[in-house]
């Protein structure tokens, strides 16, 4: 538990110059995770099976708050 802890608080943003992740846009069609930071950076994450993709899935859902950060793309 107490690794745990010390791996939330490394997490938390230390000063506003900091970058950190505001938006995560899940297109499960193509297998992709687009990332936006406050900085107006944007990255994209392609999976290249089910298994890598479902195995990302969960990182990002245990890390943000599906409310407003965790979206999810319309499918085609």
């Amino acid at each position: 538990m107490q690794d745990q802890e010390q791996t939330d608080k490394n997490l938390y943003v230390e000063s506003e110059e900091d970058e950190y992740l505001t938006r995560c846009v899940v297109d499960t069609s193509k297998r992709t995770f687009n990332l936006y930071s406050n900085l107006g950076t944007e990255k994209v994450v392609d999976c290249e099976n089910m298994n890598e993709f479902m195995n990302v899935l969960s990182f990002v859902r245990s890390m943000l708050d599906e409310t407003d950060e965790l979206v999810y793309a319309d499918p085609l």
